[in-house]
C-alpha cells in the first residue's frame, strides 16, 4: 500500500477506535456512577447538569477567553426560536435516557435503540420533513418487531425503565428534526464548540427545574458521596466524545459510521455482560437484536444511497467528502449535540445539511451517551 495512502488510512481507523472507546467507556462510566450497586448516586439529572455545566464552561473558555473559534452571530430570534426548543429536547432526551439506566441493563438499552430510525422517521413525517415510503416502512416494520422480540426475551424487564428509555429516543429523534427544521430555515451553522457553547447552558437551565423537584431534597437528605475526581473524569470522558465525533465527521463517509456504530453496539452489548454480571442476555434478546439490526443496517443503506444520488454526478464519493470538509473548516458545519453525551449511544437519520449523513448514526449514539 502506498505510504501517502496507509497513513490517512491508520489515522482515520485510530479517530475511529478512538471514538469506539470513548462512546462505549461513557455510557459503561455513567452506569457505574448512576447504579446503586456500584457508585450509588442514582441522580441522572445531577449527573446530565454536571455534564452540561462543564462542557458550558469549557466551551465558553474556548469561545471567549482563549479565542479558539468565533461565536457566530446569535439574535434573540434566532435564540428564542430555534436554540430553546432544541435546547428542551435535548434535556428531556438526557433526562429520560439517562433515568432508565437505573432500571434496565445497558445491554437491553442499546437494544431499545435500534428504534431511533423509527422513532426520527416517525417525527419527519410529522413534521414534514420526510415522506411516507414503502421501503421505509418496511425497514421500520422490521425493526420494530426485531425490539419486540428482544424485550420479550428480557429476564429482568422492567417497564418504568423501557418507557423512560422509549421517551427519550423520542425525545432526541424530535430534536434532530427540529435541529433540521428550524437551524436549517435560520441559515444558522453551528460547530461542536459553539453548539455546546450554545446549548449546554440552555439545556442545564432547563434541567434546573425537574432537578429541583425530585433530586434537591434526596441531595439533602440522603448521603450520596461525591467524589470530586469520579465527575470531573466522567465530565472528561464526555466532553471528549464529543470532540472525537467531530474528528471522526472530518475523515470518513456515511457507510464508515454506521458499521463503526454497529460494531460500537455489539461490543458495548458483550462488554456491559462482562463488567455487569446481573446484565444477563438470552437468545432470544440477541434474535430479536439481530433482526432489528437488519432493519436498521437496511435502513442506511437507504438513506446513503438517496444521499449519493442527490450528490452531482460529476463528483466522486471521495472528492465528495474532501469538499465537505473543506467547508466545515470555513463556514463551522452545523454539529448535533446528542448523549452526552445521553448514556448514549445514539440518529440514524438524515438531514440535508453538510455532513449530517455522518452525523446520523452518531447523533443517536451522541443522545444515548454523552450526558447518560
Amino acid at each position: 500500500m502506498p505510504k501517502m495512502i496507509s497513513k490517512p488510512l491508520l489515522l482515520t481507523y485510530f479517530y475511529l477506535f478512538i471514538y469506539i472507546l470513548l462512546s462505549s467507556g461513557v455510557i459503561l462510566y455513567n452506569k457505574w456512577v448512576l447504579s446503586p450497586k456500584y457508585f450509588n448516586f442514582p441522580l441522572p439529572i445531577t449527573l446530565t447538569m454536571i455534564h452540561m455545566g462543564f462542557s458550558g464552561l469549557v466551551a465558553f473558555l474556548l469561545v471567549r477567553v482563549f479565542k479558539v473559534v468565533a461565536p457566530v452571530k446569535m439574535t434573540f430570534e434566532i435564540y428564542a426560536t430555534c436554540v430553546i426548543p432544541i435546547s428542551a429536547f435535548f434535556a428531556s432526551s438526557l433526562w429520560f435516557g439517562n433515568t432508565a439506566y437505573l432500571h434496565i441493563s445497558v445491554a437491553f438499552i442499546q437494544m431499545l435503540k435500534a428504534l431511533m430510525p423509527v422513532a426520527t422517521f416517525i417525527m419527519a413525517v410529522l413534521c414534514g420533513t420526510d415522506k411516507p415510503r414503502c421501503d421505509v416502512f418496511t425497514n421500520m416494520l422490521l425493526v420494530s418487531v426485531g425490539v419486540v422480540i428482544s424485550s420479550y426475551g428480557e429476564i429482568h424487564f422492567n417497564v418504568v425503565g423501557t418507557v423512560y428509555q422509549v421517551t427519550g429516543i423520542f425525545a432526541e429523534a424530535l430534536r434532530l428534526v427540529l435541529t433540521q427544521v428550524l437551524l436549517q430555515k435560520k441559515g444558522l451553522t453551528l460547530n461542536p464548540i459553539t453548539s455546546l457553547y450554545y446549548i449546554a447552558p440552555c439545556s442545564f437551565v432547563f434541567l434546573f427545574v425537574p432537578w429541583l423537584l425530585l433530586e434537591k431534597s434526596a441531595i439533602e437528605y440522603s448521603q450520596f458521596q461525591f467524589n470530586f475526581w469520579i465527575f470531573f473524569s466522567n465530565a472528561l470522558c464526555a466532553l471528549a466524545l464529543n470532540f472525537s465525533i467531530f474528528l471522526v465527521i472530518g475523515r470518513t463517509g456515511a457507510v464508515t459510521i454506521r458499521v463503526a456504530g454497529v460494531l460500537k453496539d455489539w461490543i458495548l452489548i458483550a462488554l456491559s455482560t462482562v463488567i455487569f454480571p446481573e446484565s444477563i442476555i438470552t437468545r432470544l434478546n440477541i434474535i430479536g437484536y439481530a433482526i432489528a439490526l437488519c432493519g436498521v443496517v437496511m435502513y442506511n443503506y437507504i438513506k446513503v444511497k438517496d444521499v449519493r444520488a442527490s450528490q452531482l454526478p460529476s463528483e466522486s464519493i471521495p472528492e465528495r467528502i474532501s469538499k465537505d470538509w473543506k467547508m466545515e473548516k470555513k463556514s463551522s458545519d452545523i454539529f448535533i449535540p446528542g448523549g452526552t453525551v445521553s448514556a448514549s449511544d445514539d440518529v440514524d437519520e438524515e438531514t440535508p445539511l453538510t455532513q449530517s449523513t455522518r452525523l446520523s448514526h452518531i447523533g443517536r449514539t451522541q443522545a444515548g451517551n454523552y450526558a447518560a
